[in-house]
């Protein structure tokens, strides 16, 4: 603790070249009337290829605030943010959107599907929007069988649970083929043994070179990551392996 009483910060850049995501003492100040809410207190962290990364704090900590950031739906009130090479922090809009569609894919809370559109159009249309028109259909089906919902492609989302829905939702993320993977709380909707199975496909992409970032506040997942960040009132307060030793995916309950 610092002598102010506030929360001390780890340096996340300590041990990492920031290849793929590099923060230098970001900060973000929201301001309500005369109120400022501080979301993220000079967090400097780097991440590499290949990383599967889990990332755990409380409501309210500043990890949905940071994945926007890294994931160029934010700017910085402070700092510097660099995302798979691209300088964001004074980026246009339209630049931050191109890096939204070439570098990174999100997979929401909330699934965000087109209710018009079936299992398979929605997740080929991730593959479209990265660019990847030469083979969107193949990616769409190849993604769709990963999940488990390779006899779902032509079903719309109400005819679909909400576990199956968020499925589709992480579908479409690994269709696009992007370099980095955000994810917060992709296993929320769905029952243990799919969440395992969702964590078993995200930990083969980022074995395979992805980086892959994964938000939430269940603490058995963060055992088997590379790498365990914990946040606490906007501050990074720990830094490192999962506590003990990192565990097999069978080796999980909750």
């Amino acid at each position: 603790m610092d002598p102010d009483g506030s929360v001390g910060q780890v340096d996340g850049r300590i041990g990492h070249e920031g290849s793929r995501i590099d923060l230098d003492e970001v900060s973000k100040i929201y301001r309500i009337g005369d109120l400022e809410v501080t979301a993220l207190d000079r967090v400097s962290l780097h991440v590499d290829e290949s990383a599967f990364v889990v990332i755990l704090g409380p409501s309210g900590c500043g990890k949905t605030t940071l994945l926007n950031m890294i994931g160029a739906l934010d700017t910085p009130t402070l700092g510097s943010v660099r995302v798979d090479g691209r300088d964001l922090t004074s980026a246009s809009r339209s630049e931050r959107a191109e890096i939204r569609r070439h570098a990174v894919s999100f997979i929401f809370q909330t699934f965000n599907l087109f209710p018009a559109l079936t299992a398979f159009e929605n997740v080929r249309f991730g593959a479209d929007a990265a660019g990847r028109r030469d083979d969107a259909s193949d990616r769409a089906e190849l993604a769709l069988e990963q999940v488990g919902l390779g006899d779902r492609v032509r079903h719309f989302p109400h005819q679909l649970s909400g576990g199956e829905q968020q499925r589709v939702a992480i579908a479409r993320a690994l269709a696009s083929g992007n370099p980095i993977m955000l994810a917060d709380e992709p296993t929320g909707e769905l029952d243990f043994r799919t969440g395992v199975q969702i964590l078993s496909v995200l930990e083969e992409q980022a074995a395979a070179g992805m980086t892959v970032l994964i938000v939430t506040h269940n603490r058995e997942i963060s055992r088997i990551a590379d790498r365990v960040i914990e946040l606490s009132s906007g501050r990074i307060v720990s830094d490192g392996p999962p506590a003990g030793s990192r565990a097999e995916i069978g080796e999980l309950q909750w």
